[in-house]
């Protein structure tokens, strides 16, 4: 336990520029709290102990705003930065060095039984209030943009943004940062192309009209 606590502590450091402390993180750190809950009531769970991997699991969620179902299982390393609002299902699996943001759900589609919540590979990164849905697979290296919705299986080292999400980045063998501000946007993308359609369109109505206009004149004439 106390060397799952040592890797946490340095994995917040390595993820959180604002970490300025270990006391700050043990006390100040709710997604450090909720994964130090989620390990104590996961190995309860799996020995089939009725209820009180739920009561635990239930305690973080109102202790930290995260709730992280006592069935996931969860790799080694693995940060919720700020967390609130974070939902991780019963059976989502997350590898190693996995990152997710503020307001993340991984969760399934439906009422179906069996697995039915994401699979994360190793390092993955999801961002704010993305939401990952159903029994999919979300492969090594993969960056989820904030706000993005997906529910379709992402090959490695790909960058997923959108609702639906789309893949707009895929450079294998090449892990790249999840930079907000340098992601694409391909529904804003889309609405500039159709605005220039719709500019060019009106550009040649008008020449048309005009052509008529004269071309009228001179049979009057």
């Amino acid at each position: 336990m106390f060397g799952t606590l040592k890797e946490q502590i340095e994995t917040v450091f390595r993820e959180d520029p604002a970490a300025k402390s270990v006391a700050e993180i043990l006390l100040c750190y709710p997604g450090v709290h909720a994964v130090l809950f989620h390990r104590l009531a996961n190995p309860l769970y799996r020995a089939g102990v009725p209820l009180i991997p739920r009561l635990i699991s239930q305690a973080a969620r109102w202790f930290t705003g995260i709730e992280i179902h006592p069935g996931a299982t969860i790799g080694r390393r693995f940060f919720i930065d700020h967390g609130m609002g974070v939902v991780i299902g019963e059976t989502a699996e997350i590898g190693d060095d996995c990152l997710l943001y503020q307001g993340v759900t991984l969760g399934g589609t439906g009422k179906e039984s069996g697995k039915r919540h994401p699979t994360l590979g190793n390092h993955v990164v999801v961002g704010g209030g993305a939401k990952v849905l159903g029994n999919i697979r979300i492969g090594n290296h993969a960056r989820i943009g904030a706000g993005s919705v997906v529910i379709h299986s992402v090959p490695e080292n790909c960058t997923v943004v959108g609702i639906p999400g789309k893949i707009v980045r895929s450079r294998a063998g090449v892990t790249e940062p999840l930079n907000h501000g340098e992601l694409p946007d391909p529904e804003g993308q889309a609405i500039a192309d159709l605005n220039r359609r719709v500019a060019d369109l009106e550009a040649q109505l008008k020449e048309f009209a005009e052509s008529q206009l004269l071309s009228n004149k001179s049979r009057a004439m």
